[in-house]
């Protein structure tokens, strides 16, 4: 499965949190069948999880492979990671997450970084607050990833020894 065609190229991380060392090939797999490349990880301990290991790839190509690259981790699942997909001169950056106790979480992130939470779903948020439902708070809370957020910073700051993150210039 490669990146679907579209205009515009665009760059990004894949941060693997956490993964038993046994799924580590599947997950090179995984993403070199989406980049339509072989992809080699540099592995390392990750110290959060006893036994789990830890990688990071930069990535260039079409605007969406960040979405090809996520969903093709997200079936491989047990396992924690972070794609994220830079904005371009057309188009928002784009920001996965996936904890196996939590799920996906998918955002679009605006130039400066911030996440762009759409109309429509702040006001299901107030409408179902008012009913009675899932508190507005825990609501954007969750609108703006903050339990993946929780569950990743322990696997995030356990790496702080982990190779420098290049970040890549917005044009």
């Amino acid at each position: 499965m490669n990146a679907r065609h579209t205009s515009g190229q665009a760059q990004g991380m894949v941060v693997i949190h956490s993964a038993s060392a046994a799924l580590c090939p599947h997950i090179e797999w995984a993403l070199g069948s989406a980049l339509g490349r072989r992809i080699e990880l540099s592995w390392t301990q990750q110290s959060a999880e006893p036994g789990a290991r830890r990688a990071e790839h930069s990535w260039a190509g079409n605007v969406g492979t960040g979405a090809v690259l996520s969903s093709a981790l997200s079936q491989i699942g047990h396992l924690r990671f972070e794609v994220t997909e830079e904005p371009t001169a057309g188009s928002d950056g784009q920001r996965y997450c996936y904890t196996p106790s939590l799920g996906a979480f998918t955002a679009q992130v605006g130039v400066h970084g911030d996440i762009l939470v759409p109309e429509d779903r702040l006001r299901h948020a107030i409408a179902n607050d008012a009913l009675g439902g899932e508190p507005l708070n825990h609501a954007l809370d969750r609108l703006l990833g903050v339990p993946w957020d929780e569950e990743l910073d322990v696997f995030r700051y356990a790496a702080e020894d982990s190779p420098v993150r290049w970040l890549h210039q917005v044009v």
